[in-house]
């Protein structure tokens, strides 16, 4: 992808573009939370992006910085065959980032896995809800802050676990003679 597309998009949302800037063949857009979803949908559907793919959404947390968290969007256009990173700032003290969800399904998923590892909420997410973790777990184990040696709650199983070997009782042995199958 070309400067002319970064330029374009800088242009056309002035008020929510931070930066942007190209690194060894990435080209990243820098926004505040309040463009993302103008500028998402403005890169879907003009001519010259076609970002018509979501590769990936995750987040980083810069411990010592403000913003601490950038949540990162990775578009790619499936047709001109050209990727864009998003980096969404988001400050540490509410870590909100409104949903892709409407714009990009898969989004739904990827954004469950950030809130479940560094406890950013996306609002007006239709399902978020823990997917990597355990309900009951406390904390966001991708945070710089969180603990290592922090201990978790105590569950009750749900189920009676179950052994492996319960579930091959039965084990067969070819006879080397015949080629036949008979218990073991």
């Amino acid at each position: 992808m070309s400067k002319k597309l970064l330029n374009k998009v800088k242009r056309q949302f002035k008020s929510s573009v931070v930066d942007t800037h190209t690194h060894l063949g990435d080209d990243t857009l820098v926004i505040e939370p309040e463009g993302l979803l103008p500028i998402l949908e403005y890169l879907r559907d003009d001519k010259d992006a076609k970002m018509n793919l979501l590769r990936d959404v995750t987040a980083v947390d810069y411990l010592n910085r403000m913003p601490r968290f950038e949540v990162v969007y990775v578009l790619y256009s499936i047709e001109l065959k050209h990727q864009l990173i998003l980096r969404v700032l988001v400050e540490e003290d509410s870590p909100k980032v409104p949903t892709a969800a409407k714009l990009y399904p898969i989004s739904g998923w990827l954004e469950r896995e950030v809130w479940d590892m560094y406890g950013i909420e996306f609002t007006d997410h239709a399902d978020l809800r823990r997917v990597l973790m355990y309900e009951e777990f406390d904390g966001h184990p991708l945070r710089k802050d969180y603990p290592i040696q922090g201990s978790q709650p105590r569950v009750e199983l749900r189920a009676r676990e179950r052994d492996s070997v319960e579930e091959f009782k039965h084990y067969y042995k070819e006879e080397e003679a015949g080629g036949s199958r008979e218990n073991y």
